[in-house]
């Protein structure tokens, strides 16, 4: 149990899939919300529900830090910042409506990082304590 509370990628594969969780279940608290509320006009989003997203990228961010710290893949190093840096324009966009983006993307995006972060758990991890400090 000590070992999994130290790796970033078991919290970042985590909070990826929690993230998608959330993704997923998003359209069904309308629903609900609209069903409960048909008779008024207040058709908005709890605020706590919104603030879970930029929970989720600032658990994300960290824990894609120190994966990406104590990764032996450059690629994968890559990729998880590529795919960080997309989920968080994802959600600002989400918030800011610049550009129309299917949900689906978002949720290929969270299930990617959940795949990154399980095969850097896998693979991709340093055999001594000295092998990943300032390897760039």
């Amino acid at each position: 149990m000590k070992t999994t509370l130290y790796k970033p990628d078991s919290w970042g594969a985590m909070a990826s899939f929690l993230c998608l969780i959330h993704c997923l279940l998003t359209p069904f608290l309308f629903i609900a919300q609209t069903s409960v509320a048909a008779c008024c006009a207040t058709e908005t989003v709890p605020v706590w529900w919104q603030s879970i997203d930029f929970v989720f990228i600032v658990i994300s961010f960290f824990a894609v830090y120190q994966s990406t710290k104590n990764s032996t893949n450059n690629a994968v190093k890559k990729s998880f910042w590529v795919c960080w840096g997309f989920l968080f324009f994802l959600i600002v966009n989400e918030k800011l409506e610049w550009l129309s983006i299917p949900e689906l993307v978002m949720y290929a995006v969270a299930i990617t990082m959940v795949i990154l972060h399980i095969y850097n758990l896998k693979y991709c991890q340093c055999k001594t304590d000295n092998c990943c400090i300032n390897n760039e």
